[in-house]
């Protein structure tokens, strides 16, 4: 016996030439299917609903190409490369108007053809159709008889992957292909964990992202973000803690939003400005784990740049404590991205971001040139899984960190970085060294105080004068040709 859905009424694909009115029809569909679910749900909670599945499906953006004529070739995003037909389902385009807008315009200039706007066949789970916070955990009243799995869709594992853009997707013949990285589905998810484990909502997330793995950079960023709240700064909007505490520039105290009862996982931070141009600045704690998991989720909001600002172990006698270092390669021994990007991929130092960084460096200590080189060193940086490998064998790991030139050790930043490349976000790194397990100088109590009081401050300093010279840039620069593939979809 075949099932009963009631949808919502079918609608009709429209063209459009110009991207902003597409992402204008865009929200307009989502919104109504979201409505439908919504209302239905209310009335699921009533004993009200018909006993029979309600559906409504993702919007989604269609584009034909009709020849092999080359666009560009400067272009690393905003164009494909051969005829057919390019698809993808779309969530929350009203969050992603701004980078929706952008991507469709690419694509019109360059190929000179419209785009499409029409339904998908991928049904929006009930989860990710109602807003943050509503009652899908209640008590059912006793009077409703239907499983919600029979009243409504939930989320489809198949839906949620990375195929895409761990470009492992394949192509089946007559079908389209893929437009952007990620699916509607898996775009959903991951703004669902990024509320659970950073405690803000995805709006306010940044272009530009500070990751640590230390508590005190989160307390001077927040210290430097009120006063700059104070004093009015001109190119920042708000400054948004967890649960979406929000100060106002100009003002002294937050005017809305409530802090939680208790820390989430890896709280986030966010000094707003216009169009995204901000900061970002999450703790991601120790370990690789969390390193992979919060980049797997901010990844679908297409930040524009990612840096890790942390503490490493300095591995070379020359180096002391409080010395800077620039990573320019990774050795790869924290094993949580193997299953996605083999080990043997390399991961190349990005130009921009390396050349933002040693500015930055030189402009806030007031050196330059060889002067410079006493205090940062630029190389191989090394993450492990495991943070306590003095207690082991030291010899053989000794012998491979020799080999392979590292100056630095840590257990974050080959994970940041790797994801980055993975998820076309561009990366980089700039480590301050902590301790030198190799000549036994390791942290006391009171040398960490000395040298978290002396150094957080300016490595902070240096991060956040990075990306502001990062986003300076525009974004087709930024978003080099390095980090794309053979195959690429157009939206970066």
């Amino acid at each position: 016996m075949s099932e009963t859905i009631t949808t919502p009424p079918a609608q009709a694909t429209q063209t459009f030439t110009d991207a902003a009115e597409a992402v204008s029809c865009l929200i307009k569909l989502y919104e109504r299917n979201t409505t439908f679910l919504s209302a239905a749900f209310a009335r699921y909670l009533e004993g009200q609903l018909p006993e029979n599945k309600h559906r409504a499906f993702y919007p989604e953006v269609r584009f034909r190409n009709s020849t092999y004529a080359r666009v560009d070739s400067r272009l690393s995003y905003g164009h494909v490369d051969q005829p057919g037909v390019y698809t993808t389902t779309v969530t929350q385009p009203k969050l992603f108007r701004g980078y929706l807008t952008h991507q469709l315009k690419l694509l019109i200039d360059n190929h000179d053809e419209p785009i499409e706007i029409a339904e998908s066949d991928v049904p929006i789970p009930l989860h990710f159709a109602l807003e943050s916070g509503s009652p899908l955990a209640v008590h059912r009243p006793q009077k409703i008889t239907t499983a919600l799995r029979d009243a409504f869709d939930v989320p489809d594992i198949a839906h949620v992957n990375d195929y895409i853009v761990n470009g492992t997707h394949e192509i089946e013949p007559g079908l389209p292909m893929p437009l952007a990285p990620f699916p509607a589905q898996r775009i959903d998810y991951s703004l669902h964990r990024l509320l659970h484990y950073s405690a803000t909502a995805p709006e306010h997330f940044q272009n530009y992202v500070l990751f640590t793995n230390y508590q005190f950079y989160i307390d001077e960023f927040c210290r430097l973000a009120r006063d700059k709240m104070k004093s009015g700064d001109p190119h920042y909007e708000s400054f948004v803690e967890p649960g979406n505490v929000i100060t106002l520039s100009g003002e002294a105290a937050p005017s809305s939003g409530k802090a939680p009862p208790r820390q989430p996982q890896m709280p986030a931070y966010h000094l707003t400005a216009n169009r995204g141009s901000g900061i970002t600045m999450v703790n991601i704690g120790v370990g690789p784990s969390n390193a992979k998991t919060i980049t797997d989720h901010i990844a679908v909001l297409r930040p524009h740049a990612w840096l890790m600002l942390g503490h490493c172990a300095g591995l070379r006698n020359s180096q002391e404590l409080g010395d800077y270092v620039l990573a320019h390669a990774y050795v790869r021994e924290d094993k949580v991205l193997d299953a996605d990007i083999p080990v043997w991929v390399p991961i190349p130092a990005l130009a921009e971001v390396q050349q933002a960084l040693e500015s930055a460096v030189a402009e806030v200590t007031g050196l330059e040139g060889y002067e410079l080189k006493r205090i940062m060193r630029t190389g191989t940086v090394a993450s492990i899984d495991n943070r306590n490998w003095e207690l082991q064998d030291q010899r053989e790991p000794v012998r491979r960190l020799s080999q392979s030139r590292a100056i630095a050790l840590d257990m974050e930043s080959a994970t940041i970085a790797a994801n980055g490349f993975r998820l076309r976000v561009p990366y980089g790194t700039l480590l301050c060294v902590s301790d030198k397990p190799l000549q036994g100088e390791l942290k006391l109590p009171g040398m960490a105080s000395d040298f978290y009081q002396n150094q957080v401050a300016q490595h902070l300093q240096i991060g956040m004068l990075a990306l502001r010279k990062l986003s300076d840039m525009k974004s087709e620069r930024l978003h080099s040709r390095k980090l794309r593939s053979f195959f690429e979809t157009a939206f970066q």
